[in-house]
């Protein structure tokens, strides 16, 4: 007779745990029913060890091996069979405290065998073990008084198979997890806490393009989107608002329908357990949600307990990329099951403490997430939502008069409401500007935020990861010599060089610039003058109280001048004073504090000379290579001509070269000597400002480069009114169409003249600013093309050579670009935060980590 397959139902991550006796089949039947890497043996870990599988001396380290082996599978996401006879309740216990401490189900599989059967195939073993008469008996035994006792030592699942033939028979299955819905794509639209405000959530439901469905009684029963999106709600659907049935009805029915997913918040949790009849403790709105729903019929209160019991902790979306959960939820709880994680998925994680008004005092998770997962939550108020460490809190205090809000995904664009009332008073008076729950309000950027890899979410380019080397190198350039932090809002982006030319004599030309615009669809481009100095941010406020208000610095030069790397530019406070005085004066007259209803400004800027900053690279690189030049080359040339006169031998050749080293020394020397100047306090000082980057609510970086020129414009003519010599100098500027051949030749002729008159060269930029090419990719915000002759002072005298230019063009540039687009994104992500009010430690997260990318090995002559 045959025996029927016996169906083994098994979590698809669990630690499964075969128990029997020597003999039982258990590694016959882990070796037919699972793989080899998920099996892990105590045999195996004895043989490891000791080099002999039956050597029972080794068997404590062999378990320390054990377990050892499965919590590494475990803590990985792994299914995890233990293969050892299991028989003694101690044994079990490790395992079942190691599956508790990853957070997955322990299942035990019993083999329970005849002991004649087991003694055997023992004995019919190659390598027969000497066990003992005793050892089976007692194995034996143990394992009878086991049987009962399993559900209670914590195994979610207990299998017993009983005989050879029902073993034999047994078929595993695995069983998917409840919150494993990876194989749901989307697109979503995930919701915030709701709170009872049915009307709110039918106008965001409605903005995001869905379509409601009413009953007979005008009541929204259900709502689908015609594009086959799909709503996710984070819970607290329930308690405090005008209308908790009504929400509930609409979000039944979606989640009926297949239109929308939800996982419990903390009020479901409370209320359920309200309408089970447990003793709960009625606050926080859950008795407008009892006397409402006790107004429905029994049958609708019905259908809400066992909506609420249903609800899963949280979801694994879109192949893992995304995970909501109501409270927030750590990488390391992702996809497990357990008491702890559904804990912590409702309620989050507190402090220990409460605040003034008897609440706890959240623990900010959020701040050291450093998952792949895209994890959307709600729970804790927030004023707007934001995206921090690759997470967003959605909760934005509809109930207590803010806003809903809800994301799409996975555009990432947030969409809100406005709360048609306040229909609940908090009971904090308000909630803290942050943009964190339980963030410590405009602390500065502290060791925690920076330590080890860090990713950056930003909203033009992504998450940008920072290597945890780099973190540590900008971190000792920003603790030791950087500004004062308050003031240091941005740091500018490298800027990637324009592909080699092939024109003889060229490795930079424009031309390589205006067609890389055109193939990436920029037909409208901005050829800015490049300015003989060194890169200059400029903070400037209106006067001393203005600092203090915005910045909380009561600094008196009310502002501040700052390098690439954050540090103060010059090392004279009084002449960094005086030019902030002379372009306040300029902001002033010229009406820009007032056009853009501001008390700062922050521009980008060039400051002259370059000697004014780069003095000591002047001396010990450059000075001293046109001086040994100086010294050597007319000698050994005077030498040379001498030998050729007396026909010493044909040293024309040689004498050539030796003459046309000597042209490129003195090219090199008079190259660098026209960024070089004396000045004297402010004389011979030249700033030329090139973008207004922010100002009060704005991150104007992203506005039109022509707009930004002509604002520079009226601060150049403000200033040139001014009796004596001015400070501020003009940006010549040339507007190119990439698409027409005048145009483009136009652009290159202007180039020709700005270089041959010994200028530097010019930058190349998108009119629009910020531009996004094929599959929205970020284009290049500005290409540098650098002169003939400047290029010199970068590659070396002799570098115009035919072998050194043929070497040059084969620079690999595709890293300095990467790093110009990822650096440049990063300072939109801090202006965007400067300009929404964000805490200064959100902003200087994205400053942070433009100075960590400045760490990364690129050819520093690119």
């Amino acid at each position: 007779m045959t025996t029927a397959a016996r169906r083994i139902a098994v979590p698809d991550l669990s630690l499964v745990v075969l128990v029997g006796s020597t003999g039982a089949g258990k590694s016959s039947f882990a070796r037919k029913h699972f793989l080899p890497t998920q099996v892990v043996s105590s045999d195996a870990c004895r043989g490891l060890v000791s080099d002999d599988e039956n050597d029972q001396s080794a068997t404590p380290d062999a378990f320390d091996l054990l377990h050892y082996i499965a919590g590494k599978r475990l803590a990985a996401g792994r299914l995890t069979v233990v293969d050892a006879t299991n028989v003694q309740p101690e044994s079990r216990r490790q395992l079942v405290r190691l599956a508790r401490e990853h957070d997955v189900l322990p299942v035990a599989i019993v083999l329970d065998v005849p002991q004649h059967l087991c003694a055997e195939r023992n004995a019919a073993r190659p390598d027969r073990r000497d066990l003992g008469a005793h050892v089976i008996p007692r194995q034996q035994r143990e394992l009878r008084r086991s049987l009962k006792s399993l559900e209670r030592e914590g195994f979610r699942k207990v299998h017993i198979l009983r005989g050879p033939d029902e073993i034999e028979a047994a078929e595993i299955v695995y069983e998917k997890r409840y919150n494993d819905l990876r194989h749901l794509t989307g697109p979503f639209d995930v919701v915030g806490d709701i709170h009872g405000c049915r009307a709110e959530l039918e106008t965001l439901l409605t903005r995001l393009g869905y379509v409601l469905e009413w009953d007979a009684e005008g009541r929204p029963v259900d709502a689908a989107h015609p594009q086959g999106r799909t709503a996710v709600f984070v819970g607290d659907l329930v308690d405090r608002g005008p209308d908790t049935p009504g929400v509930l009805r609409l979000v039944m029915g979606m989640v009926g329908a297949g239109t929308a997913l939800c996982v419990p918040g903390n009020h479901e949790n409370k209320l359920g357990r309200a309408l089970d009849g447990k003793q709960v403790k009625v606050a926080h709105g859950l008795q407008e949600s009892l006397d409402q729903l006790a107004a429905e019929p029994e049958e609708f209160r019905t259908r809400v307990r066992a909506f609420i019991r249903d609800l899963v902790s949280h979801y694994l979306l879109d192949g893992g990329k995304l995970v909501v959960c109501h409270a927030g939820l750590p990488e390391k709880y992702h996809g497990r099951t357990s008491g702890r994680v559904r804990s912590f998925a409702l309620y989050g994680d507190t402090t220990g403490e409460t605040d003034e008004y008897g609440l706890p005092v959240r623990y900010p998770w959020a701040e050291e997430y450093r998952g792949r997962a895209l994890v959307v939550y709600g729970h804790t108020p927030v004023p707007t939502a934001s995206f921090v460490n690759n997470t967003v809190c959605l909760d934005t205090g509809c109930v207590f008069g803010g806003t809903l809000t809800a994301l799409r995904y996975p555009e990432r664009e947030l969409v809100s409401v406005d709360a048609e009332q306040q229909w609940y008073a908090p009971v904090r008076p308000s909630v803290a500007d942050t943009g964190v729950p339980g963030a410590r309000e405009g602390r500065p950027l502290d060791l925690a935020d920076v330590a080890g890899r860090r990713v950056v979410e930003t909203a033009h380019h992504g998450r940008l990861a920072v290597r945890e080397e780099n973190a540590a190198a900008a971190l000792e350039v920003m603790s030791r010599f950087a500004i004062d932090p308050r003031l240091l809002a941005y740091l500018p982006p490298t800027m990637a060089p324009t592909p080699a030319s092939h024109r003889d004599g060229y490795l930079e030309r424009p031309e390589e610039a205006f067609a890389g615009y055109l193939a990436d669809g920029v037909r409208q481009v901005v050829c800015e003058e490049k300015h003989m100095g060194s890169r200059a941010v400029v903070l400037l406020c209106r006067d001393a109280g203005a600092a203090e208000k915005r910045f909380g610095v009561a600094d008196a030069a009310a502002g501040a001048i700052w390098t690439r790397t954050g540090r103060a530019f010059l090392d004279d406070p009084e002449v960094t004073g005086r030019i902030l005085d002379r372009l306040r004066h300029a902001a002033e007259e010229s009406g820009l504090f007032t056009e853009l209803d501001s008390d700062w400004l922050l521009l980008d800027a060039e400051l002259m000379p370059w000697s004014l900053k780069a003095s000591g690279l002047l001396r010990r690189q450059y000075a001293a290579v046109g001086a040994a030049a100086g010294a050597a080359l007319p000698a050994a040339l005077a030498a040379l001509e001498q030998a050729t006169a007396r026909g010493v031998a044909d040293l024309g050749g040689l004498t050539a070269h030796q003459r046309a080293r000597a042209a490129d020394a003195t090219a090199f020397t008079e190259a660098y000597r026209r960024y070089c100047w004396a000045t004297d306090g402010l004389d011979g000082i030249r700033l030329a400002p090139f973008q207004l980057l922010a100002a009060e609510g704005a991150n104007l970086a992203v506005r039109p480069h022509d707009r930004h020129l002509e604002w520079i414009d009226r601060l150049v003519t403000a200033d040139a009114a001014r009796p004596g010599t001015p400070l501020l100098h003009p940006t010549g500027r040339l507007l190119v169409d990439t698409a027409d051949e005048a145009s483009v030749a136009a652009g290159a002729a202007w180039w020709e003249e700005l270089t041959g008159a010994g200028g530097e060269g010019m930058v190349v930029k998108p009119l629009a600013s910020l531009v996004r090419g094929e599959g929205g990719r970020l284009v290049q915000p500005g290409i540098k093309v650098r002169g003939r002759e400047y290029l010199r002072i970068i590659y070396g005298p002799d570098y115009t050579r035919p072998e050194h230019l043929e070497r040059l063009r084969g620079r690999a540039l595709g890293h300095k670009r990467s790093l110009a687009l990822r650096e440049y994104a990063l300072g939109l992500e801090a202006l965007d935060r400067l300009a929404a009010g964000e805490p200064l430690w959100r902003v200087h997260e994205a400053v942070f980590a433009v100075l960590a990318l400045e760490s990364e090995p690129v050819d520093p002559r690119l």
